[in-house]
């Protein structure tokens, strides 16, 4: 998606109709080149619009972005990788269930170190 598309099918259609609703808005989006674009931008600030700041490397922000990365490095290692959707379903449910729930409680209670 560009930023005129994400401008013209969701921000101005999806978005702006609602943002005046709401009480003291802050409107949070990521990096994405279409969020950043000026064309994205000059909307926002036409419609008055407050953008929370984001740092240029989030990613490392979402605890589930650690987890989707030890799920794909556990893929990238199997032995047979999947050979239909269903297998690669159930292997990704596999190592899901083989991740610690510790693990992922560090990487939640990390959080305020990473802000």
């Amino acid at each position: 998606m560009n930023a005129q598309r994400y401008v013209a099918d969701t921000i101005e259609p999806h978005f702006l109709p609602h943002f005046p609703t709401l009480p003291n808005p802050v409107f949070q989006q990521d990096n994405a080149r279409p969020h950043i674009a000026r064309v994205t931008l000059a909307c926002f600030e036409q419609a008055d619009v407050i953008l929370l700041t984001w740092p240029p490397r989030s990613p490392e922000l979402f605890p589930i972005e650690h987890v989707w990365d030890i799920i794909g490095r556990r893929l990238g290692n199997l032995m047979r990788p999947p050979q239909t959707l269903e297998d690669l379903r159930h292997k990704i449910q596999v190592a899901w269930d083989e991740i610690p729930q510790e693990e992922i409680d560090n990487f939640i209670n990390s959080m305020p170190r990473r802000a």
